[in-house]
């Protein structure tokens, strides 16, 4: 069966249901701000490669973590606990997601975060729906991580680390303030053993189908984020 070609003229996506087995849902179009705000509120994200065109994915079973269920190791704790690390929440996107993006990852050649996606998540970050945490050790960048805000639901892009722990710290913070301002879930669309030492588990795609269903009640909301929800 062809893949589903995603239309220029009209914001639509099929249900994400109709994904193959491997997840790919869609392919073509652009990376507007509507067009990925809603494929993101259905599950569904852009990955591919620079000067191909774009693939739309929904991968299920799907990774998820509550924030309210994210583990802290002992010796976490005692970095939570010290002064190394301090952090912000949308005072440097761009270095997050440059730094996300020329990370060296185990088994990973070359990025996905390619200039059509930088630029896309640059604008989104701007308009108010892309958000970053930093950690800082001192005044340098040692780790941090991007997403989207969408309704109840907060979409993970990428993470990086400099500095052990440095990642960790940040998807804490994440958490705490998800849970302050009543956030759902974290929708961590790829399946990764660090993910799942921090809590995330693996959602059956019917039920992940209906938390995005539950979440379209919430408006996706424009702000700019800072340490105080």
């Amino acid at each position: 069966m062809p893949v589903y070609q995603i239309p220029d003229e009209h914001l639509i996506f099929p249900h994400p249901s109709q994904a193959e087995p491997d997840g790919l849902i869609g392919i073509g179009s652009d990376l507007n701000p509507d067009r990925l705000l809603l494929a993101y509120q259905n599950g569904i994200f852009p990955w591919y490669s620079a000067g191909e065109p774009i693939l739309w994915w929904c991968l299920t079973p799907r990774l998820v973590l509550y924030p309210q269920k994210i583990k802290i190791s002992k010796s976490m704790r005692s970095v939570l606990n010290g002064s190394r690390f301090h952090y912000t929440f949308d005072t440097d996107f761009l270095s997050v997601m440059l730094a996300c993006k020329t990370i060296s990852r185990h088994n990973q050649r070359g990025s996905w975060i390619h200039q059509d996606v930088l630029d896309a998540f640059l604008q989104l970050h701007n308009l108010g729906f892309a958000h970053s945490v930093e950690v800082w050790e001192g005044t340098e960048l040692v780790g941090g991580l991007y997403g989207l805000a969408i309704g109840k639901m907060f979409c993970g892009e990428s993470m990086f680390a400099k500095k052990s722990n440095a990642s960790k710290y940040a998807l804490i913070k994440l958490a705490d303030f998800l849970m302050k301002k009543q956030f759902h879930f974290i929708d961590c669309q790829q399946d990764t053993p660090h993910l799942r030492s921090m809590g995330a588990e693996l959602i059956e795609k019917d039920i992940f189908f209906s938390m995005l269903e539950e979440n379209k009640k919430y408006p996706i909301h424009s702000e700019h984020w800072s340490n105080e929800p």
